[in-house]
């Protein structure tokens, strides 16, 4: 091979590529690559922020508001969470008409919401909570809540007053433990004495958190009655939250002495527990008999789903 066709061969390949791609003589200099690199990074925020793409990122920005609320080192003011919320959704709202502001602008609106949101919560279940045990405790208030358990029922109560040694926190709500048989009606306004004790924390790492449930039922101790249930009357009329649980209560009576009415034995009892939760009128042998053959959480989740699996069935 001579020297001159050698020297063809090698420069096949500039030769080649100005063939392929005409008009690039040479490499782009770095100012006309972040040039280029900003305008597909402006071409892909513009499609990120069309209509229908924008809507998938709004939970994520929330979500980091939330985030962003648990992490505070102290308990924000919801007040100043809430101006910051809307300032954001007003900012948004004036930077419509520019697409990459209004992108940015909303997605910083979503998630001063979620932050906001958090806070808000946050302030209107926050409630006092029992640090130590207190016996005997004279508790006056209405009953929110009946339970009608296997051995026991159980009543959450709304508390009008309480009293006893070394008992410095006014209590909102208490959640307590009596006789079978003995807890009056939704409603009805009480006077007992009890024992009561701080929600229970984690048992074990990683297991049941009782206190956070109780947290967000605003239930500030629990424990059991020590003597008699005294049902009086008010010293005021109850509030709409007790009227309205008294109301659903009532209709859940109606319908349960409906189908045990309609249905007798053990098969209308079971229709019962399994439309209204109540689980009273079942017998001994029959109850033993659900918890022995796994069939207990029926009953336990009485109500909605079952309704909800016959209506949708697999």
């Amino acid at each position: 091979m001579d020297r001159g066709t050698a020297n063809e061969r090698a420069w096949t390949w500039p030769r080649g590529r100005a063939a392929a791609f005409p008009g690039v003589s040479r490499w782009p200099s770095l100012e006309q690559f972040a040039s280029r690199l900003a305008h597909a990074f402006r071409a892909e925020i513009a499609a990120e922020a069309a209509p229908v793409r924008l809507l998938p990122w709004a939970p994520i920005a929330f979500g980091f508001g939330v985030v962003a609320y648990f992490a505070a080192e102290r308990e924000p003011s919801w007040i100043a969470a809430t101006a910051l919320a809307a300032g954001a959704v007003t900012a948004a709202l004036l930077a419509r008409r520019h697409t990459l502001m209004f992108t940015g602008t909303i997605l910083v609106a979503t998630a001063a919401l979620g932050f906001a949101v958090a806070s808000i919560k946050s302030a209107l279940i926050a409630h006092p909570i029992l640090d130590r045990p207190v016996y005997g405790a004279s508790v006056k208030g209405f009953i929110e809540v009946r339970e009608e358990r296997e051995r026991s029922d159980r009543i959450v109560i709304k508390v009008v007053d309480v009293d006893g040694d070394r008992l410095d926190t006014v209590l909102e709500r208490v959640r307590l433990t009596t006789r079978r048989g003995t807890a009056p009606a939704v409603g009805s306004y009480v006077r007992l004495k009890a024992r009561l004790n701080p929600p229970l924390p984690l048992l074990r790492p990683g297991g049941y958190d009782f206190a956070r449930d109780l947290f967000f039922q605003r239930i500030g101790a629990i424990g059991f009655v020590t003597g008699p249930i005294k049902v009086e009357a008010p010293p005021s009329p109850p509030d709409l939250r007790v009227r309205f649980l008294s109301f659903i209560d009532g209709m859940r009576d109606g319908i349960d002495r409906r189908i045990r009415s309609i249905v007798p034995g053990d098969a209308g009892s079971i229709a019962s527990a399994l439309i209204t939760g109540k689980r009273d009128a079942l017998s001994a042998p029959v109850n033993d008999a659900m918890y022995v053959s796994g069939l207990a959480h029926v009953l336990s989740i009485s109500g909605y789903h079952v309704q909800t699996a016959s209506r949708f069935p697999a």
